[in-house]
């Protein structure tokens, strides 16, 4: 049983306590609210490394943020740290000065899948299709990090006045850090990311743990993985379901699960993006809502800042924090990773933020989805033709 304490306050710097820090099991984890304070964590994480640091994002940019991150960075590097960072080459946005900068400090990097044409018009496809989507970051194989956030300033929080889009990350102490290092490495090595020292990576051993585990897509074997556990967990389900999440597309599995479940008497939840940095995909989502609706699925969408967490809990005893969208590409093409925590006190804390989060959030009623304009049920109708790739 975890042990709970209550959320800190955002300071003017951008610094903050975590929302929540507990205990499961053998595992310390905190959860991480909005940008001010990830970055808090992750960046006294960096600064703290001594032999190892492993850095994985969907997103890099050569904005304020990346530059304090890349700062860091370089410095433990020249302090001796093997620094190895990962970045998606589609979703990141780097300069050539910016990138020559960490190679100067002996930071080495790798994009992953750059947009190179190879003569082989199906593979170059492939490579524009399947995206590196996790967010890992590993200090010396003991503090691991995961969740939605990634690296630019559209979380803004070094300014009082900017809060930035509304996400939710995780911090790790534990077993379950060796398995996201293991992700790391194995997608540096299969992408021929430059000779690392394996001494500074020496496994404590990949165990499993039966109430914090990393879960993850692209794997042999676990093609799917994130999905599988999703539908799992929601056949399960008793009392309430609550899920988070920014660009809600669900294959058909995943409809049928939370369909049945409301209509065998659950209380079904999900907050879902009115304000979203892709609008393809919240009129695509739009237009499944009658389906939800009818079964009793309760829909609310967030409105104000952008919406980006993936967040769920069950029963108040089964939750998952990660990167994953609960769409056909996070479920089942690109490289995703969550962690899945199955604990009492952890689940309380993440429906105490569901419900804080509700207060930004209008619900949508079956009148309101028949009110829509025809202009937005055409769109919303055309959208979800290609929600495979949305």
């Amino acid at each position: 049983m975890g042990r709970g304490e209550p959320p800190g306050e955002i300071t003017a710097e951008g610094a903050a306590r975590p929302y929540a820090a507990l205990r499961v099991g053998t595992h310390r984890l905190a959860i991480l609210r909005d940008g001010a304070q990830t970055y808090h964590a992750m960046l006294e994480a960096i600064r703290a490394a001594r032999s190892a640091i492993l850095f994985e994002t969907y997103i890099l940019r050569d904005d304020e943020t990346g530059r304090r991150f890349a700062e860091a960075l370089c410095e433990r590097s020249r302090a001796g740290v093997e620094v190895s960072l990962l970045y998606d080459a589609w979703g990141s946005d780097v300069s050539d000065e910016f990138l020559e900068e960490l190679h100067a400090a002996g930071v080495r990097t790798l994009a992953y899948h750059p947009l190179r044409f190879h003569g082989r018009l199906a593979a170059f496809f492939a490579r524009i299709y399947r995206r590196d989507h996790r967010k890992i970051l590993v200090v010396d194989g003991t503090v691991g990090f995961t969740g939605g956030v990634n690296i630019s300033d559209d979380y803004a929080v070094w300014g009082e006045e900017k809060r930035g889009w509304r996400d939710t990350h995780l911090r790790l102490e534990g077993p379950a850090v060796a398995e996201l290092q293991f992700r790391f490495l194995r997608a540096w090595r299969r992408h021929r990311g430059a000779p690392i020292d394996e001494r500074r990576h020496e496994s404590r051993g990949r165990r499993p743990d039966p109430l914090v585990r990393i879960v993850g897509t692209a794997l042999p074997g676990q093609h799917g993985a994130i999905g599988r556990v999703y539908r799992k967990s929601i056949a399960r389900a008793q009392q309430r379901i609550r899920i988070t999440n920014a660009y809600f597309l669900p294959t058909i599995r995943v409809i049928r699960a939370l369909r049945h479940a409301a209509r065998r008497g659950v209380d079904v939840r999900v907050i879902v993006a009115g304000t979203t940095d892709v609008p393809a995909v919240r009129f695509a989502s739009r237009a499944l809502y009658e389906a939800f609706l009818k079964a009793g699925v309760r829909i609310f969408e967030w409105h104000g800042r952008v919406l980006h967490a993936k967040t769920a809990t069950i029963d108040g005893s089964w939750s998952t924090v990660g990167s994953s969208n609960l769409d056909t590409l996070s479920l089942r093409v690109n490289l995703e990773v969550n962690a899945v925590i199955e604990d009492a006190a952890f689940a309380a804390a993440l429906e105490r933020m569901f419900e804080e989060d509700l207060a930004h959030c209008r619900e949508v009623t079956m009148a309101d989805w028949h009110a829509r304009p025809l202009w937005e049920r055409v769109v919303g109708g055309f959208a979800l033709l290609f929600r495979r790739w949305l």
